[in-house]
């Protein structure tokens, strides 16, 4: 009994295995495997945010390579033998000889509207701990500048609610308009002055910090989230601890994020700080590649470095959408001197350029614009008309001031009439200081200025200058909002509107009036 129960059991194994075998059989007879070629290489040497590879015949300019276990590189240097990659991980873990394989996919960064509102590395990264982003598309970091005749005229003014700007050095949107000063000057603080003047202007605003201390940029988000900037506002940093690599890549990314919004028909503000640290990174990354250097050790390319990236901002005509792009590119220099090589290029790329003076700076002239060495090209067709009623001369005014305050401190003897133009001057000077953050609306300003070109403020000691402003503001807004309302849509203002605001002024300022107010304006 038992052996028959034995046998049995052998049999069913016996059939199981069978049709284990068979099925195997039949499987591998039906499977025809597809070869496929696979192209990689190996790290022939190792440097400071680069390496090269050998073997990569068919890589393409800008494509994406992994090094395992996943550290990512961009293909830059296209040599015949070897391929100079620049990293955008850490290389601590890379050793000779290591494999190195293709994506066959160029550098792309997600964009769309999921980006607003957040902080994200130059490859796009979330950086502020949130929830990873959803609903983007890839967009390549390189794109070809639009054509001349995709461009429309700049006519759109871009307030930055600095008084001194807006007035004297206007900035359209589609402009490029370049920030210049040698450090701790307040360069970074115009920007973000313009980044919070756009809340409800339907502007989306890209900051793009490239090779930053940490601490400064987490100030600068904390700035932008504290004026409920960063709900319109994309960050894309790098710090000055990253590879060298995305901190060259970070412009890039900002700028392929801003064109998403561009295409769109969408408004976009970039503010690049700073174009300086970009040329550094991009310096040491051509000098690790041996590239020939040339003037400061810069490669010779670095021209076309900045002028193809900031090419792409432009105002779009109708059939392309008509969404412009502004930039405001940032760049540091050294003690003054605006005609070393960086800031020599970058100027004559741009549309003009606002120059900040440490001079200024640590007299209390803030913000410390020099108005004699900055200009927009641009931007002057797109000022609002009444600035251009009320400030058409006051550049020039201004300007024959600071060459007579110059003169008065020899001690000469002054007629009266230049006495009257240094106290008008002094006045004009009050009026263009401005705290940091504290943006004015168009109107505002231009009742101000109203008031002054009028001599409103004549009798006014400088000491109240600063009230006198707020009273006639004040008085503008309540009791004249109709004229106030046609100012900010881009009217053209009538002398009775410029004879009311007048009067409001007059009225406004009257308890601050005081006789021989700045009395003795010659003597320094």
């Amino acid at each position: 009994m038992k052996e028959t129960l034995m046998n049995r059991k052998n049999n069913e194994l016996a059939q199981v295995m069978d049709d284990f075998v068979s099925t195997m059989t039949a499987i591998l007879e039906s499977h025809n495997p597809e070869l496929h070629a696979r192209d990689f290489g190996r790290i022939a040497s190792i440097s400071s945010g680069i390496i090269t590879v050998a073997g990569l015949k068919g890589v393409q300019s800008e494509e994406v390579l992994v090094c395992p276990p996943n550290a990512y590189g961009m293909a830059f240097d296209l040599d015949m033998d070897v391929i100079g990659v620049i990293m955008l991980d850490e290389t601590d873990t890379l050793r000779a000889g290591d494999e190195v394989n293709r994506t066959e996919k160029v550098m792309s960064v997600p964009t769309g509207d999921a980006l607003i509102g957040r902080v994200v590395d130059a490859r796009g990264k979330p950086l502020d701990g949130k929830q990873s982003l959803s609903g983007t598309s890839l967009m390549p970091v390189e794109q070809p500048a639009p054509e001349i005749m995709d461009r429309a005229p700049v006519d759109t003014p871009l307030q930055t609610g600095i008084t001194v700007i807006d007035t004297l050095i206007p900035i359209g949107r589609g402009q490029r308009e370049l920030i210049l000063g040698d450090r701790q000057t307040g360069k970074t603080a115009i920007a973000l002055d313009t980044i919070a003047n756009q809340k409800g202007k339907d502007v989306i605003c890209i900051y793009c910090g490239i090779g930053k201390r940490g601490s400064a940029l987490a100030k600068v988000i904390a700035e932008l989230k504290k004026r409920d900037a960063i709900s319109y506002s994309v960050a894309v940093v790098s710090t000055e601890e990253d590879p060298p690599g995305l901190q060259f890549m970070a412009p890039y990314t900002a700028t392929a994020m801003a064109e998403h919004f561009m295409h769109q028909g969408k408004d976009v503000l970039i503010v690049y700080d700073d174009l300086t640290r970009h040329a550094r990174a991009y310096r040491e990354l051509s000098l690790l590649l041996r590239r020939p250097p040339g003037r400061e050790a810069y490669p010779g390319d670095i021209f076309y470095i900045h002028a193809r990236l900031l090419e792409r901002s432009t105002h779009l005509i109708a059939d392309k959408g008509g969404g412009s792009l502004t930039a405001l590119p940032i760049i540091e220099t050294e003690a003054q001197n605006i005609s070393a090589y960086i800031p020599t290029n970058l100027i004559s790329i741009t549309d003009g350029q606002i120059y900040l003076s440490p001079l200024f700076f640590r007299k209390g002239i803030l913000p410390a614009v020099d108005v004699g060495k900055s200009v927009s090209r641009v931007g002057g067709k797109a000022q609002l008309p009444a600035y251009r009623t009320v400030a058409g001369d006051l550049r020039l005014t201004y300007s024959q001031f600071e060459e007579l305050e110059s003169f008065s401190r020899f001690g000469a003897r002054l007629d009266e009439d230049t006495r009257k133009k240094l106290s008008r001057g002094r006045r004009i000077r009050e009026i263009l200081k401005q705290y940091r953050y504290s943006p004015l609306p168009a109107a505002d300003q231009i009742a101000v200025l109203i008031a002054l070109t009028h001599g409103v403020l004549d009798d006014i000691e400088l000491a109240d200058i600063s009230d006198a402003q707020k009273n006639i503001r004040k008085a503008a807004n309540t009791d004249h909002q109709g004229v106030m309302e046609k100012i900010t849509a881009g009217e053209k203002i009538d002398e009775k509107a410029i004879d009311t605001l007048v009067k409001a002024a007059q009225d406004a300022v009257k308890s601050l009036k005081k006789e021989g107010a700045d009395a003795d304006p010659g003597t320094p």
